[in-house]
């Protein structure tokens, strides 16, 4: 996917350039659908065809746009230094409403029950981690996804092994949490490997740290927040690149919308698309990512 990202130099004044993508393994059997670029040291995805380029329909200009969010998934939605809801999700909801001119709430909900009020019509649109599936397309009108969750793998920096492939792989004791669809990906296309799998993905950082691991393979967003935070102390990096396979990882989120509200839904598509090419995306996610994921 070629990218359009002259309006994202302008935005950040800084050089950017497209971020060459490693070796995957097992390149038959899997396809990364995201390109992605870097700026200030970080990798930003993208998830908007340059080809394509969306209509904006038309709203009224009246309408208050109700935005259900949760506040306990940081950094897509958490409570902010002043109590008020933040976080990718929350601002690129904020920012959509900006670029379409209308006027918004943001109101924060308990997570198991932002479908319901959905429904309930005590809301508009649900802009939370909720992952689109084909039951969600099918009860909701739902966004093009402005962020996926890559599985990525890490090592500990001072043993410096060779980034993962099936060659590197061979032999070597992996982690994973067990149950998981990393788990699963890994049964199926790391069969070089000595799986090891552990409770949670906090038992497995734990071992990795200690190098009872020479690899781990798990939730990228996760092992992102614990790479930047103090836990890791710098022990541990990313190897290799993201891990997008849907099947095994969902297809990302995105916003959520009643199927009688389409025009809203597609409203919201083409704030996205723009928010891209503009760089207000990327000024988001570089706020809240200091680590990426990608």
């Amino acid at each position: 996917m070629v990218l359009n990202i002259v309006t994202l130099v302008a935005c950040l004044s800084r050089k950017i350039k497209p971020l060459a993508l490693t070796g995957m393994l097992l390149p038959l059997t899997f396809a990364l659908l995201t390109s992605v670029v870097q700026a200030q040291g970080v990798s930003i995805p993208n998830f908007w065809d340059p080809r394509t380029q969306l209509e904006r329909p038309e709203l009224p200009a009246t309408r208050t746009i109700r935005f259900l969010v949760d506040d306990d998934f940081p950094p897509l939605h958490f409570p902010g230094l002043d109590g008020n809801p933040t976080g990718l999700s929350v601002e690129l909801a904020r920012a959509a409403c900006e670029r379409l001119v209308l006027t918004c709430t943001v109101q924060v909900r308990r997570f198991d029950t932002l479908l319901n009020a959905l429904s309930e019509k005590q809301g508009d649109v649900v802009a939370a981690a909720i992952p689109i599936t084909a039951d969600l397309r099918q009860r909701f009108a739902v966004t093009g996804p402005y962020f996926k969750i890559p599985a990525r793998f890490v090592v500990r920096k001072d043993k410096n092994p060779p980034a993962p492939d099936a060659k590197a792989l061979q032999g070597k004791t992996l982690g994973v949490v067990g149950g998981t669809a990393h788990e699963a990906y890994a049964k199926a296309f790391m069969g070089g490997a000595s799986l090891k799998p552990y409770p949670e993905l906090a038992a497995a950082q734990t071992a990795l740290k200690a190098g009872e691991i020479d690899y781990l393979f798990a939730d990228g967003l996760g092992l992102a927040l614990w790479i930047g935070g103090e836990e890791a102390a710098g022990c541990c990096d990313f190897s290799g690149g993201p891990y997008l396979e849907s099947r095994y990882f969902g297809e990302g989120i995105g916003f959520i919308a009643r199927t009688e509200d389409d025009v809203l839904r597609r409203a919201l598509d083409f704030a996205l698309q723009q928010l891209w090419r503009e760089g207000k995306y990327a000024e988001l996610y570089l706020r809240f990512f200091p680590t990426s994921p990608y």
